[in-house]
């Protein structure tokens, strides 16, 4: 039997240590649906059998060799959503991003393999009925454990939530007034990959927080086709953002602690899909062919984080708006929490295996989470670093570039003119924000060099001070401190001390000093 392996231990544990813990890898939890009512019904076999907590057997319809795959927690279909909660680990998460951590939790899967059941329930059965209690899935108890824990910290904390889609590579904002519109993503150094113009809502209660997510599904894109009756059209990203005061303002938490600003986003992918199976048409099929797009974008970055050589140089994050997105929790600074989801069914064994093989690569991947940092000027080789990263995503743009110019007298139409107007303007802030590194690079230098220069003279000083005879001046008869032996004859008259030998000098000794170490 064939096992693919997952290294062991909690993403968060290495939080312990400080704001910048070693490289930690991402969590990895796998949930299996139960059969459908359509799956019995048509009496297909289950191929799936859950080996401990941990283990997924998988036995091929047809003889095939057995596999096993190894996650931090596998969970059957006789799994509440109760049991998911307590154990996927996202409490933990919640409580680091109290502390100033950015943490994201994201589910994976086939279409119709329960990812938007475990995040948040089944869909409404009308407006204004909420989802039962017991069928709240992992966003609503969160939700609900995050602002009890907040009601005990004991200091004021501000939250705020916001709450976009990626439908057709648009990210078209949830929560805002009016009809969604596409609005643009940027990049800095300081934010990384954000949304311009995004609504960010504060809110102080659960029912507020849960009219915002009820108000961000109704809006979100969603169909239905042969696999799935609700079937999700786009990924959809909900963020919440948790600051506290400055210790001015209030005292911290725990002694020494920093003041912070955290946050904790959930992800809920849109399921990848075959237009066969799915049977998609028309506007159907091309919302299918973005999803699988963006989902083979992020196979892609997750493969080359993988080979330590050439994570190294350029990651294409900017190959879509999900990479863009969720850059910073598979390479950066974040703390990860992946849940796969999967079908039992003989039915749906490739696609079931597709999602087992990259949930396994996405659990090798590793982050080095950063928590709060105090303000200061970023060392050398750090800003040396962020220089070189700089420069070679300028040479992909630039590649991109070369090629669009070289296909320009071909294209026809808006799209193409907007997507060549969209990599002028990435290109040309990635050239200014090139510029500025630079400058900042240069002082730091500068810095350096004249702090070496000073360095030098001192020690030159220290060198001269260390060849040169030693200074006599008077001092108190207190301070004879004996070391060493004194010439005999240096006791016949004294008078005065030296201050570096304090021996006594007098006329045996010419008017100084005279010791056994110096003749």
């Amino acid at each position: 039997m064939e096992e693919r392996g997952s290294p062991d231990g909690d993403p968060a544990r290495s939080q312990e240590q400080g704001p910048e813990g070693p490289e930690t890898p991402i969590q990895v939890v796998l949930r299996v649906r139960p059969m459908s009512a359509t799956e019995l019904r048509r009496g297909e076999q289950s191929v799936l059998r859950c080996s401990g907590t941990r283990t997924l057997q998988v036995s091929p319809p047809g003889g095939g060799p057995d596999m096993a795959f190894r996650f931090g927690a596998v969970l059957d279909g006789a799994c509440t959503q109760e049991d998911v909660f307590r154990v996927c680990g996202v409490k933990r998460l919640g409580e680091l991003a109290l502390r100033g951590f950015s943490c994201t939790v994201f589910t994976f899967g086939q279409t119709g393999s329960g990812k938007t059941y475990t995040l948040t329930g089944p869909p409404p059965q009308g407006e204004g009925v909420p989802v039962p209690p017991s069928l709240a899935g992992i966003m609503q108890r969160t939700f609900a454990w995050l602002l009890d824990r907040v009601q005990h910290l004991g200091v004021p904390v501000t939250l705020r939530a916001s709450y976009v889609e990626i439908y057709n590579e648009q990210v078209r904002d949830l929560l805002g007034l009016g009809t969604p519109r596409p609005l643009p993503v940027r990049w800095n150094k300081a934010r990384g990959f954000y949304v311009e113009q995004l609504r960010v809502v504060e809110f102080g209660s659960l029912e507020a927080l849960m009219e915002l997510l009820q108000m961000g599904l109704s809006r979100r894109q969603s169909s239905s086709h042969t696999l799935n009756q609700a079937s999700s059209r786009s990924h959809a990203l909900l963020t919440l953002y948790v600051s506290r005061p400055t210790p001015q303002q209030v005292p911290p938490v725990d002694p020494g602690e920093a003041p912070v600003g955290g946050k904790l986003c959930f992800v809920d992918l849109a399921g990848s899909e075959k237009v066969a199976a799915t049977g998609s048409r028309g506007q159907l099929m091309l919302e299918a062919n973005s999803i699988n797009r963006s989902l083979l974008a992020l196979g892609h970055c997750i493969s080359l984080l993988l080979d330590p050589q050439r994570r190294q140089s350029h990651i294409p994050f900017r190959d879509s708006k999900l990479t863009k997105l969720l850059a910073d929790s598979l390479g950066g600074r974040g703390v990860t929490l992946m849940v796969a989801c999967v079908s039992p069914s003989a039915q749906c064994l490739p696609e079931t295996l597709s999602t087992l093989r990259y949930a396994s690569r996405a659990q090798r991947v590793t982050t080095r989470p950063q928590g709060p940092k105090s303000p200061g000027v970023k060392p050398p080789q750090q800003a040396e670093a962020e220089l070189l990263q700089l420069q070679e995503e300028n040479r992909h743009l630039r590649f991109q570039l070369d090629q669009m110019q070289s296909k320009a007298p071909g294209l026809h139409g808006a799209r193409e003119a907007w997507a060549q107007r969209s990599l002028y303007g990435m290109l040309q802030e990635f050239m200014l924000e090139n510029e500025r590194l630079r400058k900042e690079m240069r002082q730091l230098r500068s810095s350096r060099d004249l702090a070496r220069a000073e360095e030098h003279v001192l020690a030159q000083q220290v060198h001269e001070l260390e060849r040169a005879p030693p200074a006599c001046a008077p001092a108190p008869q207190a301070q004879l401190l004996p070391a060493m032996l004194c010439h005999p004859s240096a006791h016949a008259s004294t008078s005065v001390l030296c201050v570096e030998c304090p021996w006594p000098t007098g006329p045996a000794h010419g008017g100084r000093a005279m010791c056994h170490s110096r003749p």
